[in-house]
């Protein structure tokens, strides 16, 4: 095999060893899967080693299998450094900036930031992949990801934004109707609206399984549900701090809340990044120190409204809930 098929066909190979599926892989490559197995095959063959272990319905890598990824993993994002390095004017601001954030995160800052960023530096373009798939910045198109998580990999720059906390909240009609849960465990005899495939809320000293009516996977809706005083809700607080403050919703189980979480902005270690991505930057990082410098996003108002919440809720963990 000539050496510019051979490196054809270990391109085709560490798809295939990255999904563990030639119909996916044959999919992602635009190729067919006949076409696909006969090239690995060949490598095979030509390397004079089994790569990939087949059955019906699975593929596996053999152990000179994952050699082979290894060291195609590691020339994949070389490749995909200097298709960066060398797309990138680094003198003006100007290019595509891409990026991969959660949807929520999207919503509630992202676009945002971006449009106000954009009216300083009109010649950047800046595309958001918005999902909560945690795609691979060494290998994946991306310049920067916004992501939940305390441990960001060793292999990327991580600069922590934004803490967060889960919180539960209601509407006051809900409230008054069914009245407030005084520990975790009360939450069993409330109607708690669910993200789907979600039935257990962590708290500061246990998780607890909830039930309820209504399960959706998308926590916008689920907050509307809340605010129609259809039950109780557990979401980041960041999704419903107008709310908060407006006292439209309520804050129950305050003193149960579990620790913080970050949201992290994350990139790839580049020796000369473009002078469009070393701005952004900057102004993400500016945007969060400037308006939420010890992660106070709740107004005063809605701070006192949370102190009473917490009072209340002691009051009737100590005395009994005089409303049920």
């Amino acid at each position: 095999m000539r050496e510019h098929k051979k490196l054809e066909s270990l391109m085709l190979f560490s798809e295939v060893a990255t999904r563990l599926s030639f119909t996916q892989a044959a999919e992602a490559l635009g190729i067919s899967r006949g076409y696909l197995s006969e090239q690995i095959k060949r490598l095979e063959e030509a390397l004079g080693t089994a790569l990939l272990i087949r059955s019906t319905r699975h593929v596996r890598l053999t152990e000179d299998g994952t050699r082979v990824h290894e060291e195609m993993r590691g020339m994949r994002r070389s490749l995909l450094g200097l298709e960066r390095s060398l797309a990138q004017d680094h003198d003006s601001l100007a290019g595509q900036i891409r990026l991969t954030a959660p949807a929520l995160f999207t919503e509630r800052f992202l676009v945002d930031i971006v449009k106000a960023f954009q009216r300083r530096h009109p010649e950047v373009s800046i595309a958001i992949d918005c999902s909560y798939t945690r795609h691979d910045l060494t290998l994946a198109d991306f310049d920067l990801a916004f992501r939940a998580t305390h441990r960001p990999p060793d292999t990327l720059v991580a600069r922590p934004l934004l803490a967060y906390r889960h919180i539960c909240c209601a509407a006051p009609a809900y409230l008054a109707a069914c009245g407030r849960p005084a520990a975790p465990a009360a939450l069993k005899a409330h109607h708690c609206l669910t993200w789907s495939g979600a039935g257990d809320w962590a708290f500061s000293s246990a998780s607890v399984a909830v039930e309820g009516r209504l399960a959706i996977n998308d926590h916008r809706l689920l907050k509307r549900e809340c605010l129609r005083g259809a039950g109780i809700i557990r979401v980041a607080d960041y999704l419903v701090e107008q709310e908060l403050a407006e006292g439209a919703l309520e804050e129950v189980l305050a003193d149960h809340r579990p620790a913080p979480q970050t949201i992290q902005l994350m990139y790839p270690r580049l020796s000369h990044p473009p002078e469009r991505l070393k701005a952004f930057i900057a102004f993400i990082e500016a945007h969060f120190a400037t308006r939420y410098p010890q992660n106070d996003r709740l107004a005063d108002a809605a701070h006192r409204r949370r102190l009473g919440a917490v009072e209340r809720d002691r009051e009737r963990a100590r005395h009994g809930d005089p409303e049920k």
